[in-house]
């Protein structure tokens, strides 16, 4: 079936788009690394990688920070994303504004869900940290959804809107802010009514998101800088003599 769906798919000139090497994986119901190779056994080319890797595609100047914001937490220190990570982020967006801000933004695709791209030989090893600030009953004072929280009612001027773009209904997300303001005790949003009404950060607020940003980059910078001396430094090490 996989063949067929390769053979109906190609071009003319024995190639494959990316785009449609997924369209045969799903159809076939397959992973897509079984497609890749497949294609490779018929001698078809895969084409115009989705995520620009290769291929005569074209881009935009037109796509959100967000998306940037996204693929910086989903990167490595070497600002590596996996393939998968990558087009999880297109199916948000688009593939064009998402190959666009990696394109943009430095950042390198690797493990191409597909096969075709090879990487440099490299240990598939990377530190992630997730900070949290706690008082002493171990309830939550700030974290990472909670400032994301935050900025997208900044962004919005509503917590619903805000909400719906975390997944979340109305009330778990001011039931969040609640729990937050309370645990701080500082006011962290303001409601305004009329016409041009909406909610919006307190300066305090934006403090904390400014100081916890602060606090997390940091942390990661020194897990990253002793992980590579740490860990990385023996997965390097000489191998040992049989």
């Amino acid at each position: 079936m996989i063949k067929e769906l390769i053979e109906k798919y190609k071009n003319d000139e024995n190639k494959l788009t990316c785009a449609k090497a997924y369209v045969v994986a799903k159809k076939a119901g397959v992973e897509p690394i079984v497609v890749g190779k497949m294609a490779d056994e018929m001698g078809v080319r895969i084409t115009d990688c989705g995520l620009g890797q290769f291929g005569g595609l074209d881009f935009t100047d037109n796509y959100e920070k967000e998306i940037v914001d996204e693929l910086e937490k989903l990167a490595d220190d070497k600002k590596r994303v996996f393939c998968k990570d990558a087009r999880k982020l297109a199916e948000k967006y688009n593939l064009k504004k998402v190959r666009s801000a990696i394109k943009d933004n430095g950042f390198e695709v690797i493990y191409c869900e597909l096969g075709v791209f090879k990487e440099k030989k490299r240990p598939r090893a990377f530190i992630k940290t997730k900070v949290w600030i706690e008082n002493q009953k171990g309830e939550l004072l700030f974290g990472k959804g909670k400032t994301e929280i935050l900025e997208l009612i900044e962004k919005e001027g509503s917590i619903a809107k805000a909400a719906e773009k975390m997944g979340l209904n109305y009330k778990k997300a001011w039931s969040h802010i609640k729990t937050l303001q309370k645990n701080l005790d500082d006011e962290l949003v303001t409601v305004e009514k009329g016409v041009k009404g909406g909610t919006y950060l307190t300066p305090k607020a934006k403090e904390y998101i400014e100081i916890f940003k602060e606090l997390e980059s940091e942390i990661q910078e020194f897990a990253n800088k002793r992980f590579k001396e740490l860990f990385l430094k023996k997965l390097k090490g000489p191998k040992k003599k049989n």
